[in-house]
């Protein structure tokens, strides 16, 4: 018997994930008992389950890679969980001399530092103390004078460029507008003698993909080293792959530049003229489940249920979903492949970073029968000397528009225009490289060894023969520069 159209498409987008993981360094599922293990720090347990598994003759290949990856999990789980007590406690004393044993103490004992038991021991998040002056007004309160405050993106609030972008749209009414030509380069090095003399390295650094309307004109300028392998168009985490022996004694750097053309977009959104959109099998995908990050949960269910009430139109729909994401503080984040489910974990924190809230947005959406997909890369600013930052953000699929973008980190906009307040819900800034149209896809060529980041791609990745080189062994740069308008330079 034939499948229906949508089923289909599920049982293919299925099939393709799976193989996709055998041999792309993203891990495939893990026995869930060793997962919930892993997730509440019962480490002596899982890695007890994990060896007698792999002991076992029986055990399929998936399934050893994906204990051998969980394994690997906890490695890095404990990088993340640097901090024993007194670590932590110092850290909150360089920026509060005067907190005391008790005060540090009450406010652990109510959940406001971060941290995570670890077979019996109580082991603080790295960021958990910029968290807590983040997040905690009273902790704020004390830090001692002069304080440094935490920064945020100059379009994280209203900014004359989204009056721009609204402006060019209404009077040209086009969606796509303001262009800005940008020169960027990338790097990404490695530490010296981090691979033995001799021995090839290979990287893998973020490369754009051609968007209509979106990005435009890409222009490879040069590389380190020469030849850089670019990705085709349809890799959906695209990338520019490089490779050179390492040298004793000397970092292991890669380079690619390039420039390209990014516009705003901007969909003016008449609430009354969205219906219901017709779930055909190019659109199945993008509504249904996608373990492990995309589940439908219970607590997901009941959420959406409180948030949703009973409207019906799918714009209002997603606008109120939009809006209590928004609620969600910003927070210092867990590197992503620590994380059993993503969009969960955002929905039960109480704070979460850009990927985090995009995940739970398009749980939600999926969950409420809207389309929602996933776009990253990273965002920069002609005006804030040294600003970029590693960004998530989605589209959301609304009949009669077709697919309009979101970015529910930025959020809503202090505006009495509706325009303005709702910029970033069917709007975008031009201040922005996306390199990447969906998480956890394979890279080309592939990876062999586990990614160090197996959700999304901005960093970049890069490994030799002898295994994995996790973000402790290199370090990464993103240098921009905006061109000046009718200007297309050249080296």
């Amino acid at each position: 018997m034939a499948l229906p159209a949508g089923l289909r498409a599920l049982v293919l987008a299925a099939l393709v994930a799976c193989s996709a993981a055998a041999a792309s360094g993203l891990p495939p599922p893990a026995p869930a008992d060793v997962v919930e293990m892993v997730d509440q720090g019962r480490f002596a347990e899982a890695e007890a389950r994990i060896a007698a598994l792999l002991e076992a003759p029986a055990t399929a290949v998936p399934t050893r890679r994906a204990l051998e990856f969980q394994r690997e999990r906890m490695r890095r789980i404990r990088l993340d969980f640097g901090l024993d007590r007194a670590a932590a406690l110092a850290a909150v004393r360089r920026q509060a001399p005067d907190v005391s044993d008790a005060e540090f103490a009450a406010w652990d004992r109510e959940g406001l530092i971060e941290r995570m038991t670890i077979d019996g021991q109580t082991r603080y998040f790295n960021r958990s103390i910029s968290n807590l002056f983040r997040l905690q007004p009273r902790a704020a309160a004390r830090r001692a004078p002069p304080v440094r405050p935490f920064g945020q993106g100059p379009y994280e609030t209203l900014h004359p460029h989204h009056r721009e972008v609204l402006s060019a749209a209404g009077e040209s009414g086009a969606n796509s507008v303001a262009p800005r030509r940008v020169r960027i380069t990338q790097s990404l090095v490695v530490e010296a003698d981090a691979v033995p003399a001799g021995e090839t390295v290979r990287a893998w650094i973020p490369y754009p993909r051609a968007i209509p309307g979106q990005q435009e004109d890409i222009l490879l300028v040069d590389s380190l080293p020469a030849g850089a392998r670019i990705a085709p168009e349809d890799a959906l985490q695209r990338t520019a792959y490089l490779e050179r022996p390492a040298v004793a004694g000397e970092p292991t750097r890669f380079s690619v530049g390039y420039e390209l053309t990014i516009h705003a977009r901007y969909f003016g959104i008449d609430p009354e003229r969205v219906v219901a959109p017709e779930i055909d099998e190019a659109l199945a995908p993008y509504v249904a489940e996608r373990a492990p990050h995309v589940v439908f949960t219970e607590a997901m269910r009941e959420y959406s249920r409180r948030v949703v009430g009973d409207e019906t139109n799918p714009y209002r729909i997603a606008r109120k979903l939009f809006a209590a994401v928004d609620e969600i503080p910003w927070g210092g984040a867990r590197e992503y492949s620590t994380l059993s489910n993503i969009g969960a974990h955002a929905l039960h924190a109480d704070h979460a970073d850009c990927g985090q809230v995009t995940l739970l947005l398009i749980t939600l959406l999926r969950l409420n029968g809207i389309p929602a997909r996933w776009q990253s890369g990273w965002t920069f600013s002609d005006e804030e000397v040294g600003y970029d930052s590693m960004h998530d953000w989605g589209w959301l699929y609304l009949a009669p528009y077709g697919w309009v973008p979101m970015d529910v980190t930025s959020g809503r906009l202090e505006s009495d225009d509706a325009g303005l307040r709702w910029f970033y819900l069917g709007g975008l800034d031009a201040y922005r490289v996306a390199f990447n149209d969906d998480w956890s896809q394979p890279f080309v060529p592939p990876k062999r060894h586990f990614r160090s980041e197996t959700v999304d791609s901005q960093r970049g990745e890069a490994e030799w023969d002898g295994g994995n080189l996790y973000f402790d062994q290199w370090d990464y740069d993103f240098e921009w520069r905006i061109l000046p308008p009718a200007t297309d330079e050249r080296n």
